[in-house]
């Protein structure tokens, strides 16, 4: 429970950027009207697609704010702040995201462009499962970065995982194959697959993701199969654009959002939660082992606007 308190107090320091961006732009608006108007919801409105809540995510937030300002008869700016904040909420719970893979033997494929923080986001995922009491093997089947099979083999040691790797330039499938085998022969509980940076423009690139697909669906039929997409937090809109494309090519579980520390753009994680129809299963907001934790919308919405 401590370590849970600990990571809070990080997100919420994490979120500092972000909850000044945000929320204090929200509390201008409040302050900065006497009356409910045409103008005080287009400001709102412009605050959180500022905020990197997304245009779509705004406008929904928007119009519930309207309706239940009419059906309340709420004349004062003050009175429907509260309701703001629980329509964020709102958008964010849903359904509450599955971790089947922690109870099932699972593959784990980890996709995103450079940059992402893909390598770091596995080796931390790693680390969590193997906490759990789980046997994990990693793929290194980046084989097109030069330093990725070393960054995985420093993070596998760190988690107590084995690595299955290929020569730099092989086939990223043919890597598949043989930890999809070593997997099944050690009768490990998860395989997690390291990918190479993938540009959602390029085709070849796409291509390659759904031949790996198929090799672990041949090989491994009825596996627990859980797809990862890591965006950058920093990125703001361009992350929710990557989620739309990857999204096209590879049936996503989940998204894991990273550097959301010290980000003023920290809002992305609503807009993608409540836009793309896939869950923000993990969020990291730090380098260390410790800092990548799963995802919970009433913690992060608690974290965003809870004054000091």
């Amino acid at each position: 429970m401590e370590e849970k308190k600990s990571f809070f107090g990080r997100l919420k320091e994490g979120l500092t950027k972000t909850r000044n961006h945000i929320v204090s732009g929200i509390d201008s608006v409040f302050s900065g009207f006497a009356k409910i108007d045409d103008d005080f919801y287009e400001e709102l409105l412009e605050i959180l697609i500022m905020g990197d809540i997304g245009i779509r995510a705004s406008e929904a937030i928007i119009d519930k704010l309207k309706k239940q300002v009419r059906e309340r008869h709420i004349k004062e700016p003050e009175a429907c702040k509260q309701l703001l904040v629980d329509s964020i909420k709102e958008l964010m719970s849903g359904e509450p995201a599955a971790y089947e893979f922690e109870h099932k033997q699972a593959v784990i494929l980890v996709i995103g462009v450079n940059g992402a923080g893909k390598t770091t986001t596995i080796g931390k995922i790693a680390s969590l499962l193997h906490d759990q009491g789980k046997k994990v093997i990693l793929a290194a089947a980046d084989t097109f970065r030069a330093a990725a099979g070393e960054q995985l083999s420093v993070w596998a040691e760190r988690a107590g995982a084995v690595l299955i790797g290929g020569s730099e330039g092989a086939d990223p499938a043919s890597v598949i194959y043989d930890a999809v085998s070593a997997c099944k022969a050690r009768k490990a509980d998860v395989l997690i697959c390291d990918t190479a940076g993938r540009l959602h423009n390029k085709k070849n690139l796409m291509e390659e993701l759904k031949k790996i697909n198929r090799i672990i669906s041949q090989e491994f039929p009825g596996v627990c199969r859980e797809n990862l997409l890591v965006l950058d937090g920093t990125t703001g809109q361009n992350a929710l654009n990557q989620a739309r494309e990857f999204g096209e090519t590879a049936e996503l579980t989940g998204i894991v959002l990273t550097k959301l520390d010290g980000t003023a753009k920290g809002g992305i994680a609503i807009a993608i939660q409540s836009e793309m129809n896939v869950p923000v299963k993990y969020i990291g907001i730090g380098e260390g082992i410790e800092d990548l934790q799963r995802f919970e919308p009433d913690s992060y919405i608690k974290a965003l606007f809870e004054r000091e």
